[in-house]
């Protein structure tokens, strides 16, 4: 059995600038990775079969876990004869806009391409990635990022070192809902990308989705309002995670100790890349 990290991301900045025919929303977003994240255990099998140790979570049916979603799709595709026992230790919390599914999802997917040999190229597993997830291909990409389209459009960006105070209120949004939701902000200004550098997301550091998520889910204002007391805070995603930036461990960890005892939530280190880099071209 071997293990394999799916880190976190926290979006930087998320903006919403306009809405396809077919509904999907096109948005400009910075993603970057975090540690800790996830863990992925997976023993290869000669016989072919695909075999869930565990479940991802609790409640969730095979047919609709994103890791073995993930496996069977490779193998689809690569026809490898082989197959794999697969499981996740999970740390990052559901629905709380920090893409542990989709980063199990990626991280299988990358793991398997080189336990099983299959020999695709990181450009050739991202559109795989789409099929299971908008966030898949981010962490499939494995940088730091800018992201356009429907966030599967990356522009590699460099980002200074940084940790992060991430507080998870207990409080699931549904994605689905807050695009859906006639209130969402869809018209925000496209920025233009020669323009966009590291220097540029404090000045567009802002979540499109965050206004209309706070309104609907008090607790998600309630965490983000406190760590505001300390500087500059966003939420991640759709929610329900919020996190704030500091240049180093020792003051985020300072913050982080402060917080009330019923928010829950963590330090992460800003990555530069994937833990599983190396695992494909």
């Amino acid at each position: 059995m071997q293990s394999f990290a799916a880190p976190a991301k926290l979006n930087l900045m998320l903006r919403v600038v306009g809405r396809r025919p077919d509904g999907y929303h096109l948005l400009e977003t910075v993603f970057r990775l975090i540690e800790p994240g996830d863990e992925v255990r997976i023993q290869v099998r000669g016989d072919g079969e695909l075999r869930r140790l565990h479940p991802t979570a609790p409640g969730i049916p095979e047919e609709s876990d994103l890791t073995m979603r993930a496996a069977r799709l490779l193998k689809e595709v690569s026809r490898s004869p082989l197959g794999a026992d697969i499981g996740v230790v999970k740390r990052v919390p559901l629905g709380a806009g920090l893409g542990g599914g989709s980063s199990d999802a990626a991280t299988v997917l990358l793991a398997l391409n080189h336990l099983w040999q299959t020999g695709l190229t990181r450009e050739e597993l991202q559109p795989l990635g789409l099929r299971l997830g908008a966030d898949v291909p981010f962490f499939v990409f494995g940088e730091s990022a800018f992201a356009t389209g429907v966030g599967e459009v990356f522009t590699s960006l460099a980002l200074p070192p940084a940790w992060y105070v991430v507080l998870t209120p207990e409080v699931e949004v549904p994605t689905a809902r807050i695009f859906a939701h006639p209130e969402l902000k869809r018209d925000s200004k496209p920025i233009k990308i020669q323009r966009f550098s590291a220097d540029s997301i404090a000045g567009h550091a802002a979540n499109d989705l965050e206004a209309l998520v706070c309104r609907l889910y008090p607790e998600v204002a309630r965490h983000l309002d406190w760590l505001r007391q300390h500087g500059p805070a966003h939420m991640t995603g759709s929610g329900s995670s919020v996190f704030a930036e500091f240049g180093s461990e020792s003051a985020a960890q300072y913050v982080f100790d402060q917080r009330p005892a019923d928010m829950r939530g963590f330090v992460a280190r800003g990555l530069e890349r994937h833990p599983l880099w190396g695992l494909a071209g």
